[in-house]
């Protein structure tokens, strides 16, 4: 790690839980000011007793986001210095089992409400000439799982978002970069599956065979093979935060290493081949 950087005020989002909350106390510890955010006025008040400065902020609401984002501008004494946009939610489910609400649902958690609020914040970073935006993005923002279509989806439309933002910002001070993380311990295993439940109608699936005996059975399931902590997360987080000469992407677990150098140098037959063996 280089020395760190004169950047200390860092919103995050999605801290109520896993990844982000992690994020919350590992840059705490590392000298940052945290403003932390969740969709539940229940988490942001116990992110408030933790001794976090906390903000309301729910991608589905523009009103939530903008006031949110107003009030972390505030409680960073008028000047943030990043953005991590941590928050959002899985949907697991064949592509053709999913209807149009379950798809705009995560588009809108995942993509829709991330870019405003990202936008905010490259308005505020551009009038103080300087800022970090760090994006949560995933192994599957630039390769393909079975019965993920949702999220594949959104995380690599935030792939071709973010990439194109970064080229766009060069010169104004404002370096983007992208988390690929593949399997992390936190509870979004357990919410995606509310999710499931939630949208998928099991019974008039050609696929129902699969989801009750693997999809339901993953509910009790343990670690997966290679899965991390979240601290593996935040140390890359704090190298994009940090460095004087951030990477534009981050590749957490070896899955995604794997899968980064997979989806190089194998024609899309041969990744089709493999991943529809896993």
């Amino acid at each position: 790690m280089e020395a760190r950087a004169m950047a200390r005020r860092v919103l995050i989002t999605g801290c109520s839980s896993g990844i982000g909350r992690a994020a919350c106390d590992g840059l705490r510890a590392r000298g940052w000011t945290v403003i932390a955010s969740a969709r539940n006025p229940d988490d942001v008040a116990a992110l408030k007793a933790d001794g976090f400065l906390a903000v309301r902020i729910d991608h589905h609401d523009s009103a939530s986001i903008a006031a949110g984002f107003a009030e972390a501008v505030t409680l960073a004494d008028g000047r943030l210095d990043a953005l991590f946009n941590n928050a959002g939610h899985g949907m697991p489910g064949a592509a053709e089992d999913l209807p149009r609400g379950a798809l705009e649902e995560v588009f809108s958690s995942n993509l829709f409400g991330l870019h405003e609020l990202t936008c905010h914040a490259i308005t505020h970073m551009r009038a103080n000439g300087a800022g970090r935006i760090v994006q949560h993005s995933s192994v599957v923002g630039f390769t393909a799982l079975k019965w993920r279509a949702a999220y594949v989806a959104t995380k690599h439309a935030l792939e071709g978002l973010t990439n194109t933002m970064r080229i766009e910002l060069r010169g104004t001070g404002i370096h983007v970069a992208i988390l690929n993380t593949g399997p992390v311990t936190s509870g979004f295993r357990h919410r995606s599956m509310a999710q499931f439940d939630r949208w998928i109608d099991l019974d008039r699936s050609r696929h129902a065979e699969f989801y009750r005996v693997k999809w339901l059975a993953r509910r009790e399931a343990g670690r997966d093979l290679f899965e991390l902590g979240p601290e593996a997360v935040v140390k890359k987080l704090a190298h994009a935060l940090e460095s004087r000469r951030p990477r534009r992407r981050y590749y957490i677990t070896t899955p995604a290493y794997v899968a980064a150098v997979l989806t190089r140098i194998l024609p899309d037959a041969a990744q089709d081949w493999i991943i529809g063996r896993l």
